[in-house]
């Protein structure tokens, strides 16, 4: 065979190949899409840091450049929640950005960033915490991040404790009702999503949250029978220094991975109910 030949075909048959890959992978993961919506905590100058979920300045300012460089749609929630709520297609290489629990360390390392990228984001504050740890953004600080456009605020409760260890109905009341209040009354605008503590919430909690009159609300991981388009369990996707590494960080933003995650944890499931 003439080696002009062999050359087409060491180009071709590897080139069909993927390409054939591809077109499987999309008719797979066809309607397994999720929206991916990112979890921070707090974000440290450090090298390292003891609390798990945080992460590097470094790390957080080469995920923002991942996402400008790569061309994501990075929305904001109140935009999310409007495609899940009307059920609209959502465009790929779409991402919300998230903080849980009202860190300082979110005004001084990632809020320069966000705004260098003009990225929205959303925070969800305890409430009895500000102006009170000295970890925490006070009200002034809240109110700075707000101002400038990019920033809006959500509910995490009163206190850090998850509502699923609080038998009680009036203090669940207190803690999901109470917390929008404080929040509409301290920063002048309507508080309209919430942050389940810990991300756990079962039938009881999620009802409360729609009688309060929030619009949304997100958890971690609920059930994998829970539906992407429940706007009141939106699935998020904890990020920590583990996805420093950008391969991950992609894989992680790419709006498949929950489903992996949660296809992963149902065969766990029935590997142990079988005893294998």
């Amino acid at each position: 065979m003439p080696k002009q030949k062999k050359l087409k075909l060491f180009i071709v048959i590897p080139a069909a190949f993927f390409i054939v890959l591809a077109i499987a992978i999309f008719i797979f993961f066809r309607g397994r899409y999720c929206l991916p919506i990112l979890m921070y905590h707090m974000v440290f100058p450090q090298a390292e840091s003891r609390y798990r979920p945080a992460v590097r300045e470094a790390t957080f300012r080469r995920q923002m450049e991942f996402l400008k460089k790569f061309h994501y749609h990075v929305i904001s929630l109140e935009e999310a929640v409007k495609l899940i709520r009307e059920k609209k297609k959502i465009p790929p290489f779409t991402v919300v950005i998230t903080f849980d629990d009202g860190y300082r360390d979110n005004l001084e390392y990632a809020f320069p960033v966000l705004k260098k990228y003009d990225f929205p984001a959303t925070i969800f504050i305890i409430t009895d915490e500000v102006g009170v740890n000295p970890q925490k953004l006070t009200w002034d600080e809240i109110k700075l991040m707000q101002a400038s456009g990019l920033i809006s605020v959500g509910s995490h409760c009163l206190g850090p404790e998850p509502l699923i260890n609080i038998k009680s109905e009036a203090e669940l009341r207190r803690q999901i009702f109470d917390s929008k209040r404080i929040l509409e009354e301290k920063l002048g605008k309507k508080v309209n999503y919430f942050s389940y503590p810990e991300g756990k919430f079962d039938a009881k909690i999620k009802a409360l949250v729609q009688e309060a009159g929030y619009l949304a609300a997100v958890a971690t991981i609920p059930e994998s029978s829970t539906s992407n388009w429940d706007a009141f369990a939106l699935k998020r996707l904890r990020i920590s220094e583990n996805t420093s590494n950008l391969f991950i960080f992609a894989l992680e933003s790419s709006g498949y991975y929950t489903y992996i995650k949660e296809y992963k944890k149902e065969r766990k499931k029935w590997k142990k109910i079988r005893g294998y």
